[in-house]
């Protein structure tokens, strides 16, 4: 089997269709990485972008999106609905195959130091390639966002980068790189205005308020559409389920006199957490991901 590592850059712009394009472009020229996802969200004013190939060419390919993202994106300028710290907010690297989480830690350092060296924007390592343990949450990272960290860093020791100047980039910001599990990024949406109640039910599933372990959520006001969301980032599917996270909302909700009125999965998903959820919905026995079709047909393939 190859080694391959997956990366999932996200860039601090979702709604510039002309800097969204060029980024695209530019990916799709990188032919030794396959583009698996890019899903730019105007309401977050982010785009995520997922590819996997192997450890140096993702790491060539995750640059040219890097470096492409400080010349395009002013974060002077730049408002949106999702926290964030930089024009090319966060990095993290994924081992696949035949790849170890160390490795990544590696990679992630690497990246940084390139990164930070060509582009002279300050890298905050974070989750497993973090430098100290207030740095392995990438929530406390970039609390306080671009703007609260533009007024702290150069002043506050604590704010001192991994990699780069120890001051801010003017245009672009600060951007964090990790090593990390695979994380889904799931969000509800509720048929209500009022953000007050989503807020309330994001601090009841969060794990820094004492929600479940691996779940970090807020919420959010989704003016388009007239309703708000809980947005939330589950870090590990197989110890917390997206069944269980969902069933604890929709509960919740009920309490407001709130309906769900639908969820949404950013990015991609391993099979594994969907024969999760069919498990559990569909009262399933003894029924695995090797009973899925398409996994049969990849294996073999290869």
């Amino acid at each position: 089997m190859a080694r391959l590592v997956e990366c999932v850059p996200n860039f601090s712009e979702g709604k510039n269709k002309t800097t969204i394009e060029t980024i695209h472009t530019l990916i799709k020229k990188h032919t030794d990485v396959t583009l698996l996802d890019f899903t730019p969200d105007a309401d977050h004013n982010r785009t995520d972008v997922t590819i996997i190939g192997s450890p140096e060419a993702v790491k060539a390919a995750a640059l040219d999106i890097a470096v492409k993202c400080v010349e395009l994106i002013d974060m002077n300028t730049h408002k949106g609905e999702h926290p964030r710290m930089g024009a090319i907010d966060v990095v993290p690297f994924i081992p696949i195959s035949e790849v170890s989480m160390s490795d990544c830690v590696q990679l992630a350092n690497d990246f940084a130091k390139e990164f930070s060296d060509k582009t002279h924007v300050p890298c905050y390592l974070y989750e497993e390639a973090a430098t100290r343990e207030d740095r392995r949450n990438l929530a406390d990272v970039r609390r306080g966002q671009y703007e609260g960290l533009k007024k702290e860093i150069g002043t506050n020791p604590d704010k001192v980068p991994d990699y780069g100047p120890n001051k801010i980039h003017p245009t672009a910001g600060a951007t964090a790189v990790g090593a990390r599990f695979f994380l889904i990024a799931f969000n509800v949406n509720l048929g209500t205005t009022n953000l007050a109640i989503a807020e309330d039910i994001a601090k009841v599933v969060r794990h820094s308020s004492g929600g479940y372990r691996y779940v970090k959520a807020k919420g959010f006001e989704i003016k388009e559409r007239g309703i708000v969301q809980v947005s939330m980032n589950l870090t590990n599917y197989q110890k917390t389920s997206l069944f269980r996270v969902f069933e604890t909302i929709k509960n919740e909700a009920e309490r407001y006199g709130v309906p769900v009125i639908g969820s949404e999965i950013v990015g991609l998903v391993p099979v594994e957490a969907l024969v999760h959820i069919s498990n559990h919905y569909l009262r399933l026995e003894k029924f695995t991901d090797q009973q899925v079709l398409e996994k049969k047909l990849l294996e073999i393939s290869k």
